[in-house]
């Protein structure tokens, strides 16, 4: 941490011995956040290395009071407090001693500055934050003045690890050997948070004028007074400040010295007129002109925003709407021929928002390639480029009213092919806006969508292979040939290796994409066949197949699926395959039909299981292959998927998955996988037999790849409770268990750990992995695998160790340590399923052991903080058997500095299942009085008496049990009657729930030693429901019951002899 501190700290005020003070900004909380994060747990995961002995103490002014040091490692010496624990010199490595108003503190070991943050509770950050400021070099206090933050070369380390190398084996060995641990780890977190440092700098990237210039110009072509196609009414410089400068700025010299670059007048259709102001930082309104003086005034108004086109979306409705609630056209310019304009697409989120929102323009470079030109031996051809506006503006529909008249009156005089006057036709007929709500609703299941890719172009004077020059010679041919040059030109071209990178780029940057792309509307099949093959080779590419689909390639691919020709068809559908591989290029196939054309492919008749296959059928089976490898792609689209099931693609599949060609079942098996994500296709694969087909491909198949899909099918199915019990029946838990030796191969590891959690759901199962040893088989993955894995792993321990003798096992492999120590972990999904593990394991009181001696429940006590419901709720049920096992329960959570205060703050959650969860913790706390004492003083009751008007069934449960544990402290059953909780209770009676009239009955039960809340109960006809529940088969209930009616009956009679009396 010494290079990021020393970062942190430039620039900063000092005081005194010239401490630097640490700024009050982001990039220091963070870095401080680092800080914490590394320390808090690091002697769980290390040891041996927290208790290496500083070489002088860390020394800072705290806020912490000796008496927050209540464990026994810590006593008084007079005015001080020092740990029990000290250094060989009969040091402390704890000590607290009086600074004035304050109290300083100093530590010698890592685990005993955990033990502060750990005692600071919310004010951890404060107590770092001082000793950073208070410590110039952490490195050299802890480890020696030879670790010091220093310029130039470091070879310390190096030097230290010649030294141990050196020495013998001894005691003192052994402590540099830590100490070089913990150094090795401080060195580690150090270019951790130097990364954070690095990242949070690049996001802070300053406007240049050129950025204003482009976007302003940009944003000119699109203003207009018609407001059903304009964006802006009107948008220039401001008048009085368009003198632009050497520098490229047209604000006045003196205000350059504050930032500022130019000042530009904005006229939108719905909104007063904008001043803004384009700066160095970003782009901001001012108040506008002065109508006295005429001078602009310069001071801010509002936020700063870091683009224009989001400061006019926030002032501007009509200017948002334009952009985000239409579908857009793209506009093609009529240009010569020769040229060619390529743009890289700005894909479209399912929300609107574009998922390239940092790309305000696209560079589009335009190739001349003039065959009447000779050229000179030695030369490479030359290229043009040209600034252009990104799709998302070119996509307004709008004609570019700034071409130059002149230039498009030469363009048109040129020869044009009648290919190159059919693909502009195709194009400007494909790219008319189409249905809003179709357009922008698309979402995919996909966890990340594929990144724009740069749009990378070879320089003219680069240094480029022959092949290059080769391939752009053979489009040459392509483009003036005969048919029989034609074929000859596509033969040619395949026999380059058109895997290769720059064979495909050398196709595209000459024009050949759009001269292939052309070919396919020939009648000349085997020039289509040849087009084919070589789009299929080249699409593989992530520029390609945009430009692909750029050029209107889709469309036509699409239209090629109903041809006769079995191998046109095979060939079209493989590179649909390819180019489907974004959103937009799955919509294009949807909104031309080729959904249901596909789904077509996939009838293959009785091919596909025929034992003697004849060559015709070898081309039915080879286009249902095909089709389905397009579905495939496509299937990444929840609407896509809809358009399949309407399109019949269930049967078909279901059908082909019964094949014995394994080439074949890959893209079925993942068509069906990606779809299972939605519950009609889980219903469709359950009862049609596919789970059977599933299982034993799994079994009989040794291809991994299909063994993944299959087992990834398995995990999205098995939520349904009909489908596990399949899975069991037809042998699909027993290799489900023997993938799991498979290490190597993640994502199987992955699919088989997340099949293996869902079927551990149902108890019948869990039987058989029992017997299968998948236990310890799970319990070896816990270690050193990615955290997909580990969210299945974890999961799939809290399914088993709900059976009493898997929490056994688990305990003997070894697993609870590993599990702990995933407890520090961020991972949403996985601490959320490694709390519940934890909890299920702690129902057992020798796991309990362990979990306490590991700091397990501390750690979970933690997660109470986390931001997440879902972790906040499983780390409270787990709690609840941690309390229950526990030896002295009642200490160790008092030992907890503002626990208890946490969980009764959680009560304030508007999540049930933290409010039910709370409840049960809480209803475990109360136990203790000294506990129920300290949860009475923070408000527990009030609390409490709030949620009584819940109506779901287990809430009420878990509140009315701790309802009846809170009653049992001083006036605490008057202060619920006052808090009107007794009323709703009786409601909790007229549940079908047995579990909620036990704890309900046992609430009223204590509740009714109150007079006032037996009145209450009477008048809410709490006595016939009761006298009914009397006669419950349930022990508990009927002595709650029987009790709360004697107490009301004893009542009764009492004010009876009162009045006789």
């Amino acid at each position: 941490m010494g290079q990021a501190l020393a970062r942190a700290k430039q620039g900063t005020s000092t005081t005194g011995s010239a401490s630097g003070k640490l700024e009050y900004n982001s990039v220091n909380e963070q870095l401080l956040n680092s800080i914490i994060r590394f320390i808090e747990g690091y002697s769980a995961k290390h040891p041996d290395e927290a208790k290496v002995i500083f070489k002088s103490a860390l020394v800072w002014e705290t806020d912490l009071q000796p008496s927050d040091f209540a464990d026994d490692n810590y006593e008084k010496s007079g005015v001080e407090l020092i740990s029990k624990e000290k250094t060989k010199d009969d040091v402390p490595l704890l000590r607290m001693r009086p600074r004035g108003e304050k109290y300083e503190i100093s530590v010698m070991t890592t685990e005993q500055a955990e033990t502060v943050l750990r005692v600071a509770g919310d004010k951890k950050m404060r107590e770092v934050r001082a000793c950073c400021e208070a410590t110039k070099d952490p490195m050299a206090n802890m480890l020696g003045d030879r670790f010091a933050n220093v310029d130039g070369e470091y070879m310390s380390t190096y030097r230290y690890m010649d030294e141990i190398m050196k020495e013998g084996s001894c005691e003192e060995t052994d402590e540099k050997k830590a100490a070089l641990k913990l150094l090795l780890h401080l060195q580690a977190f150090d270019n951790d948070m130097l990364n954070q440092l690095i990242k949070q700098m690049e996001q802070n990237i300053r406007l240049t004028p050129n950025d204003v210039e482009n976007k302003v110009a940009i944003l000119k072509k699109y203003c207009g007074e018609d407001e059903e196609k304009f964006v802006l009414e009107k948008l220039a410089y401001n008048e009085n400040h368009n003198t632009v400068f050497s520098n490229g700025c047209r604000a006045p010299p003196w205000r350059q010295f504050h930032g500022d670059i130019a000042y530009i007048d904005v006229k939108p259709y719905d909104c007063d007129d904008l001043l803004v102001t384009a700066s160095t930082s970003g782009y901001y309104c001012t108040e506008g002109m002065d109508k006295d003086s005429n001078q602009l005034k310069f001071e801010r108004v509002g936020d700063i925003y870091r683009d224009l086109d989001v400061l006019l979306r926030d002032k501007s409705p009509k200017f948002a709407e334009m952009i985000d609630k239409q579908d857009f056209a793209l506009h093609i310019e009529e240009r010569d021929p020769n040229y060619i304009d390529t743009a890289a697409d700005l894909d479209v989120d399912h929300d609107g928002e574009t998922t390239a929102r940092d790309q305000q323009h696209s560079r589009l470079q335009q190739y001349t390639d003039d065959p009447q030109k000779p050229q000179q031996k030695g030369t490479k051809s030359q290229k043009k480029k040209k600034l252009e506006p990104s799709l998302k503006w070119k996509n307004l529909g709008l004609e570019d009213r700034d071409v130059d008249k002149e230039e498009t009156g030469k363009a048109t005089k040129k020869a044009d092919s009648p290919g190159r006057r059919r693909l502009r036709h195709r194009i400007s007929r494909q790219k008319t806006p189409l249905d809003v709500e179709d357009s922008f609703s698309e979402s995919s299941t996909e966890s990340e969508e594929e990144e724009e890719a740069p749009d990378r172009r070879n320089e003219a004077n680069s240094d480029l292979p022959s092949e290059y020059w080769q391939i752009q010679k053979l489009v040459k041919y392509l483009k003036g040939g005969n048919q029989t040059a034609t074929i000859i030109a596509l033969c040619s071209m395949r026999d380059f290796n058109l895997a290769q990178e720059t064979c495909q780029l050398a196709i595209r940057d000459v024009g050949g994409l759009e001269v292939l792309i052309n070919l396919l509307d020939t009648t000349d099949i085997k020039c289509q066949i040849g087009s084919l093959k070589i789009l299929k080779e080249i699409s593989k590419n992530t520029q390609i197949r945009r430009s692909i689909a750029d050029l209107g390639g889709l469309q036509t691919m699409v239209n090629i699926l109903e041809d006769e020709n079995k191998e046109l068809k095979c060939l079209a559908a493989e590179t649909i395959a390819n180019v489907a591989k974004f959103r937009r290029a799955r919509r294009t196939v949807r909104q031309h039909k080729g959904i249901k054309r596909l789904v077509g492919l996939l009838d293959c008749g009785a091919s596909v299981t025929s034992k003697e296959v004849t060559k015709e059928m070898e081309k039915d089976i080879d286009v249902a292959r095909c089709g389905a490898l397009a579905l495939w792609s496509c299937s990444k689209s929840t609407k896509n998927k809809q358009a399949m099931r309407k399109a019949g693609a269930i049967p078909l599949l279901a059908r082909l998955l019964k094949s014995q060609h394994e080439d074949m079942l890959i893209p079925v098996v993942g068509t069906l996988q990606e779809c299972a994500s939605e519950s009609s296709y889980r219903l469709a694969i359950r009862t049609e037999g596919m789970i059977e087909d599933l299982v034993e491909n799994l079994k009989s198949s040794e291809n991994q790849e299909l063994q993944m899909h299959c087992a990834s099918a398995v995990f999205k199915c098995a939520e349904e409770q009909e489908t596990r019990d399949l899975v069991r029946q037809h042998g699909g838990l027993d290799p489900l268990a023997k993938l799991l030796t498979n290490k190597d191969n993640k994502e199987l590891l992955a699919a088989a750990t997340g099949a293996i959690w869902k079927c551990a759901i149902s108890p019948e199962n869990v039987l058989r992995f029992q017997e299968l040893k998948a236990i310890d088989l799970l319990v070896n993955l816990l270690n050193d695998q990615p955290e997909e894995v580990l969210v299945n792993v974890v999961g799939a321990l809290g399914e088993c160790a709900r059976d009493p003798p898997n929490r056994m096992a688990i305990r003997k492999s070894g697993g609870i340590p590993p599990l702990v120590n995933l407890l520090t972990g961020t991972n949403q999904a996985l601490l959320v399923n490694v709390t519940k593990a934890v909890g299920q394991c702690a129902e057992e009181p020798d796991n309990m052991v362990i979990i306490d001696k590991l700091d397990g429940v501390r750690l979970l006590w933690s997660l109470l903080k986390n931001q997440n419901p879902d972790v906040q709720a499983s780390a409270a049920w787990a709690i609840c058997p941690c309390i229950e096992n526990a030896k002295e329960a009642g200490e160790m959570v008092r030992s907890f500095v503002g626990g208890l205060e946490l969980i009764v703050g959680l009560l304030k959650s508007e999540h049930r299942e933290v409010l039910a969860s709370v409840c049960a913790a809480i209803a475990n706390i109360a136990k203790d009085e000294e506990n129920l004492a300290v949860i009475t003083d923070h408000g527990v009751v009030p609390m409490l008496a709030r949620l009584t008007n819940t109506v779901d069934d287990r809430l009420r449960q878990h509140l009315a049990e701790a309802i009846a544990r809170c009653c049992s402290w001083g006036n605490n059953r008057v202060a619920f009657g006052q808090a009107k909780a007794v009323a709703p209770l009786v409601k909790y009676l007229k549940s079908t729930d047995d579990a909620v009239h036990r704890s309900t009955a046992r609430a009223l039960f204590q509740l009714s030693k109150d007079p006032d809340n037996c009145i209450t109960m009477h008048e809410a006809g709490v006595v016939k429901p009761l006298m009914e529940m009397v006669g419950a088969s349930d022990e508990v209930l009927q002595e709650a019951a029987a009790g709360c009616i004697g107490n009301i009956r004893r009542l009764a009679l009492a004010n009876e002899k009162a009045k006789f009396s």
